[in-house]
């Protein structure tokens, strides 16, 4: 074309990731939404896998967690965090509440979301919690439970009545399969480490690949049929 175009640096290319705006959500929504969460390891790409190169000392390794929330019903990201390797799974899960704007109507998760500020989060947003209970779950002594405590009391009376695998399925929690489809079709399409050398720059890096996959997603999903 003939056109003479500035092309800045890799440097200056990296310093401007981390103010970079990103849109996730890509689907209208319709209606309120069933998300699902969950959480994996990514690995930090940096001095350190120079240094076992080079040398072949030093097995210490840099990791960031994504927490992730899914749409259920249209297997879109619609929420996306990135934290420290030590930060606890549950721990994002107000910040990725308050990503998603439109009416939730369901929250599931696993045994790490079984706590009461998580259970109280979930009731602010008006939906309904689904978290898997610890083995050391008991019920609520207390005679008329409110609040967390009663969201919390019906999930292990419905587990007592019905048994954990039929719970599964009539609290809907199966759907939890969704988030960790996603977690795979992340870490197959984009590879389970990240280049960006700041949490910042990494943030926007794992925001910009999550709303790729979701323009993936709203393209088509493959249909699996069952033959014989």
């Amino acid at each position: 074309m003939h056109l003479t175009l500035p092309i800045p640096d890799y440097s200056t290319v990296s310093r401007r990731q981390g103010a970079l705006q990103v849109r996730e959500s890509l689907a209208p929504r319709s209606g309120s939404c069933h998300v699902v969460i969950d959480a994996t390891g990514l690995r930090v790409y940096g001095a350190g896998e120079w240094r076992v190169w080079k040398h072949r000392i030093g097995r210490r390794r840099t990791w960031r967690k994504l927490h992730l929330g899914v749409d259920e019903r249209t297997k879109e990201v619609v929420a996306v965090e990135l934290t420290a390797s030590r930060v606890h799974d549950s721990q994002p899960l107000p910040s990725l509440l308050a990503q998603i704007p439109d009416p939730i109507r369901q929250v599931s998760g696993d045994g790490a979301y079984d706590t009461q500020v998580y259970y109280e989060a979930v009731l602010q947003r008006g939906a309904r919690p689904v978290f898997v209970p610890r083995r050391t779950a008991q019920a609520c002594s207390t005679k008329d439970p409110a609040g967390w405590r009663a969201a919390r009391n019906r999930v292990l009376q419905q587990i007592a009545a019905h048994g954990h695998l039929r719970w599964r399925s009539l609290s809907g929690y199966t759907r939890q399969s969704v988030a960790e489809n996603t977690m795979y079709r992340f870490k197959r399409l984009f590879g389970g480490h990240l280049w960006a050398r700041g949490q910042q720059t990494q943030r926007v890096e794992a925001v910009m690949k999550c709303a790729t996959l979701n323009w993936m997603t709203l393209l088509g999903m493959p249909q699996t049929v069952r033959v014989g």
